[in-house]
């Protein structure tokens, strides 16, 4: 399935940046793909701005990291809940009440770094578990309707958000001079 068929009534519209930032890739191959490309950005991060936030209002990089780590269990639990039937409305989550509490600044680069991609490799095998009929099933979370292929892809979009709000707004001085 490539997400360039994914239908709108498959998730809320809230998600369509991240679908649309997706193409024609598939669902496996773009979750192996995302970490590896992820996985090879954070390791061109210079040390020194790991703590860095642009304003100061806004998460370090660490925090965003956290974020990507955070929202990706959360969208696989929807996923695991929505492939076994269960139709319990799921509720939404505060991703800045998340952040305030993730205490990500205190941990180390590979320890974010080492749980990101332990996640990722999980949920690629739990994705790679569903069958095709599987995938297609829904349910709801945050008051909207998601099929869990759609989760699946948006974890994909999401992580490509970030990995372009990090390049863009807190790398952007040190990618024209290093070519992040």
């Amino acid at each position: 399935m490539k997400a360039s068929n994914i239908l709108p009534a498959e998730f809320h519209p809230f998600y369509k940046p991240y679908m649309d930032k997706l193409g024609d890739m598939v669902l496996i191959g773009g979750l192996k793909t995302n970490l590896k490309e992820s996985l090879e950005f954070f390791d061109k991060i210079p040390v020194e701005k790991h703590g860095y936030c642009y304003q100061e209002d806004k998460w370090t990089i660490k925090d965003v990291i956290q974020h990507m780590i955070d929202v990706e269990r959360v969208f696989a639990y929807r996923a695991l809940r929505f492939s076994r039937g269960d139709q319990t409305s799921l509720p939404g989550f505060d991703e800045n009440d998340y952040a305030k509490t993730a205490e990500a600044t205190n941990r180390s680069w590979e320890s974010l770094k080492s749980e990101f991609e332990t996640v990722r490799k999980s949920n690629i095998l739990l994705f790679e578990s569903f069958s095709d009929e599987k995938l297609t099933l829904a349910g709801t979370a945050n008051n909207g309707m998601m099929t869990v292929r759609a989760l699946g892809f948006v974890i994909i979009g999401h992580c490509q958000h970030h990995l372009q709000v990090l390049e863009e707004r807190y790398l952007q001085d040190y990618s024209s001079s290093s070519s992040l």
